[in-house]
């Protein structure tokens, strides 16, 4: 089986400069080049993922890990998830902080037999992994919440244009997994638990991967990445469960949008935004959605 991989750093608004259009495609293809060619050595799918969601964590211009935005109190909450489409296995972390990549506490209990911990239990979690303390606050996001502060007027997820970020890989031994990261909504009330740390918003089994980025509430009120994993089950090719999940979308207003790889390698992404910023495999090159 040829590996294949997608990745996103986010939807919302369009990007009106070229340049930053640019950068941002330059720095999508370097994780996607990275990633394509340890796939190409032997790396699972679910190590894949876990490797591509690192490295987007650790780039400032996305919404996840280093450059997450601050919640209403000022305090910084990370979620992340692994979807192990081969072993079904989903695992994840909800409002953590201090650390520097939460997917990689996601990671880490998909070997336990408690899969999803939040806040208190994520910090617990973090000290048994023995993970340094850090702090993922930026310059930029500190700006973004005292201008929120001072207005008062929250944005919709769907104002910033770099968000969520995840990754769906298909391996050499025809396995496919998921994973998913976000600093959350920005200035939300405490609490708030997003859709990436669940399957709503991150999942895969044996013939299909999704990943989403939006709004969060409405990921879930749609069920968005189960509902595209099931239907490619059930025999809809990918691009006609993508454009069908998407339609549906339309009609009730959701703002969202999804990658997807599915068993055959087929590679697919369809938004309800204007922009969805996501790179794939392509052809032995890098293709973009934007």
């Amino acid at each position: 089986m040829e590996p294949k991989l997608i990745i996103h750093g986010g939807a919302g608004l369009a990007l009106s400069d070229p340049d930053r259009a640019q950068s941002v495609r330059i720095a999508l293809a370097q994780v996607v080049n990275e990633v394509q060619q340890a796939l190409s050595t032997g790396l699972s799918a679910t190590e894949a993922v876990i490797l591509a969601v690192t490295r987007l964590e650790d780039e400032p211009r996305y919404n996840a890990g280093t450059g997450s935005v601050l919640q209403s109190d000022g305090q910084i909450r990370m979620s992340a998830s692994v979807m192990d489409g081969a072993k079904q296995r989903f695992s994840g972390v909800i409002n953590i902080s201090g650390v520097r990549n939460p997917v990689l506490l996601a990671q880490y209990l998909q070997e336990s037999p408690d899969r999803v911990v939040s806040e208190t239990g994520g910090q617990y979690l973090a000290r048994e992994m023995n993970l340094p303390p850090y702090d993922p606050t930026t310059v930029r996001r500190l700006e973004e919440w005292f201008e929120q502060k001072k207005s008062g007027i929250v944005q919709r997820a769907g104002a910033l244009t770099m968000g969520t970020v995840g990754a769906v890989a298909l391996d050499q031994q025809g396995q496919i997994s998921a994973a998913t990261s976000t600093g959350g909504r920005g200035f939300e009330r405490n609490g708030r638990v997003s859709d990436s740390a669940q399957p709503a918003g991150n999942y895969a089994n044996d013939c299909c991967g999704v990943s989403c980025t939006g709004i969060g509430e409405d990921i879930i009120d749609e069920a968005a990445a189960v509902r595209i994993v099931l239907r490619v089950t059930d025999g809809m090719n990918l691009t006609e469960a993508l454009a069908k999940t998407i339609g549906e979308a339309k009609v009730r207003n959701r703002d969202y949008g999804v990658i997807a790889l599915d068993h055959h390698g087929t590679v697919g992404w369809d938004k309800n935004m204007p922009l969805l910023l996501a790179a794939y495999t392509a052809e032995g090159t890098v293709g973009f959605s934007f």
